[in-house]
């Protein structure tokens, strides 16, 4: 069950475990406020999700812009 959970985690862009990790609160609670928002809210938690995805995703890149590793180089 935890080889599932890692594989979702990595590749669903990982936003809610790394707004766990930053806040100190399980990831799993964090979903599961995220799916009674999105269902009591009719989805609208998802264009925030996305937005978060892909400001983390930007991030990540610039960072590998500025250090780029051996084999980048």
């Amino acid at each position: 069950m935890n080889k599932l959970r890692y594989f979702v985690e990595s590749q669903a862009f990982g936003v809610c475990a790394r707004l766990g990790e930053k806040m100190n609160i399980s990831a799993s609670s964090i979903r599961l406020y995220f799916i009674y928002t999105s269902c009591l809210t009719l989805g609208s938690p998802v264009v925030l999700y996305l937005i978060m995805a892909f400001w983390m995703e930007m991030r990540k890149h610039l960072r590998r812009h500025h250090h780029p590793t051996v084999w980048e180089l």
